[in-house]
């Protein structure tokens, strides 16, 4: 399983996760998107549906249940609960502890998104990086260029 970086510069995340969750879905994968309370949680739910005129991302949570009815699953847990490909942690979520569970782990891919512009965002995200590396996980780090394209730096 591989942990991939997502430094947050050009564009916010409700720019960029939609359309990476959307690439996910393409693939054939199915994902969980954790995030770090409940009201972000919910404005996430609310963005997945109206991000774009022309298309949305069919998902759910614990108020819809089903999960593996669901190829986006949202939660603020460590939890898997529709078998994911790809688990996006968002906004601080703790990646640590949801990649140490086995349970949690999604089958390809953890992508860890922070916001480039916060600091304290930044170092959580280096910390994780070093405690991941150390962990022996395989790392990636892609960072937005001015156009909003991601460029892979490691």
């Amino acid at each position: 399983m591989e942990v991939w970086f997502y430094h947050l510069l050009s564009r916010p995340l409700e720019s960029a996760l939609p359309a990476l969750v959307a690439r996910t879905l393409a693939n054939g994968w199915t994902a969980v998107i954790q995030a770090t309370s409940p009201e972000r949680l919910a404005a996430l739910d609310d963005l997945l549906w109206t991000y774009d005129d022309q298309s949305f991302v069919a998902h759910g949570s614990a108020r819809d249940g089903d999960a593996a009815l669901h190829p986006v699953w949202l939660t603020l847990d460590n939890d898997n609960p529709n078998a994911a490909s790809v688990r996006f942690f968002v906004e601080g979520a703790d990646a640590l502890a949801a990649l140490a569970d086995e349970g949690a782990r999604p089958k390809e891919r953890a992508i860890i998104m922070f916001d480039g512009r916060d600091e304290d965002a930044l170092n959580r995200a280096r910390m994780q990086f070093r405690q991941l590396r150390e962990q022996g996980f395989a790392l990636s780090y892609w960072r937005q260029n001015d156009e909003g394209r991601w460029e892979k730096s490691a």
